[in-house]
């Protein structure tokens, strides 16, 4: 598709409003599933199994200072705020009710396909096995699929295991992940600090998902760099890239505006290799400056495999629609590159190919296409309205 993006210093007529972002079909592939607990949520969990640790019990108060911690600039810093979410995670009845919130929530924002993450090992503090927490979770995306339809949403919600960088079970919840892969996990991946612990620590899980055919996605490129980004792919195999914000060093725009890609991000775009970019958590983690200057701008104008995505909606107080109102306030996207986003995100999410290329034609392509033919007919009325005659 081509992009209608409006020249420099000129805005676009079809600027999709709020409304149309959110009723937009949109696709998610990195949120977490600790990071986007509501509030109200967290205090009542909180409660209910006994966590004491909470640095409020109001909700609203909770919230701001949820978004506070993690506006800090460091990665480090951002990823405490997960201490309090996992805190109250530890029970069957509090994963399903997380999971089932979750799927209601994005399916309320018009997301039509998520995957959705979260660590297994992170749960097992009450007792429960690494099975029965995915079991849980996976209950609870039913009922979150099943509720949502009710209200007059559609929601189809992947599960990815996620195993800690830091820690020492990559290989089993790799396993882990094979073993639930058709029962609504769908891939594999490691998240948690990446200075000091690069994806290379886990080649045994990557080569094992490799033998099994299976999908995984790698966290690189957010905090630590372009060396990250090369051992999560030619080291590891990854299918995307977590973030992969920082592929940007490897691209040197001159000063008569032309681009020279280095080795590794013209690999990157040749080989069609999906960049999970979140850019509200990239401003709070200091990965980019502002939205403006966030690299997705010239990665989508150079047609990288570039994706919106949230990475973690309560930290961050944000939603797919918000993540793209920013981004047509800071570039005039249209309609046409917000469905560009979506496309890249269903053409890269890990379900089989009859079934992305379904849910491109039947759902992620008509509902833009109904969205766009709403200014068609505001244009029409507003010409025939001003062409009018007294006689």
């Amino acid at each position: 598709m081509t992009s209608q993006t409006a020249p420099t210093g000129t805005v676009p007529t079809n600027v999709p409003t709020p409304d149309q972002i959110r009723r937009a079909p949109k696709v998610l592939l990195h949120d977490h599933l600790d990071g986007g607990l509501r509030p109200g949520t967290v205090v009542e969990l909180a409660r209910q199994t006994g966590y004491s640790q909470l640095p409020e019990t109001d909700p609203d108060k909770l919230g701001i200072w949820f978004r506070e911690a993690a506006d800090s600039g460091s990665l480090e810093r951002y990823l405490e705020t997960f201490s309090h979410t996992v805190g109250v995670m530890q029970t069957r009845e509090a994963l399903i009710r997380v999971a089932r919130e979750c799927a209601e929530d994005l399916a309320e924002d018009g997301v039509v396909y998520a995957e959705v993450r979260y660590a297994p090992e992170q749960h097992l503090e009450a007792g429960l096995s690494l099975e029965e927490v995915v079991e849980a979770v996976n209950e609870g995306f039913r009922q979150g699929e099943r509720l949502a339809r009710e209200n007059g949403h559609r929601i189809r919600v992947g599960a990815l295991l996620t195993a800690m960088r830091h820690a020492a079970r990559a290989l089993e919840i790799a396993e882990l992940a094979n073993r639930y892969r058709d029962l609504g996990v769908v891939g594999f991946d490691i998240a948690g600090a990446e200075a000091g612990y690069p994806p290379t620590r886990h080649l045994d899980a990557f080569e094992y998902l490799k033998r099994e055919n299976n999908h995984f996605t790698i966290h690189a490129g957010e905090a630590f760099g372009l060396p990250s980004i090369w051992q999560a792919l030619q080291w590891c195999g990854a299918d995307r890239l977590g973030h992969g914000v920082r592929i940007i060093d490897d691209i040197e725009v001159r000063e008569d505006g032309s681009v020279k890609l280095g080795r590794l991000a013209s690999y990157v775009r040749d080989k069609r290799i999906p960049l999970e970019m979140c850019p509200s958590s990239n401003l709070q983690t200091g990965a980019a400056p502002s939205y403006a200057e966030h690299p997705i701008g010239l990665l989508r104008r150079l047609h990288f495999r570039a994706t919106v995505n949230t990475d973690n909606r309560l930290m961050s107080h944000t939603s797919m629609s918000r993540e793209f109102e920013h981004l047509v306030d800071a570039f005039s996207y249209t309609l046409d590159d917000l469905q560009w986003f979506s496309v890249n995100a269903m053409k890269s999410a890990f379900i089989p190919f009859d079934e992305r290329l379904a849910m491109i034609n039947d759902v992620v392509k008509p509902g833009y296409a109904e969205l766009k033919s709403e200014w068609l007919f505001r244009q029409t009325a507003s010409t025939s309205g001003s062409s009018g005659s007294d006689g």
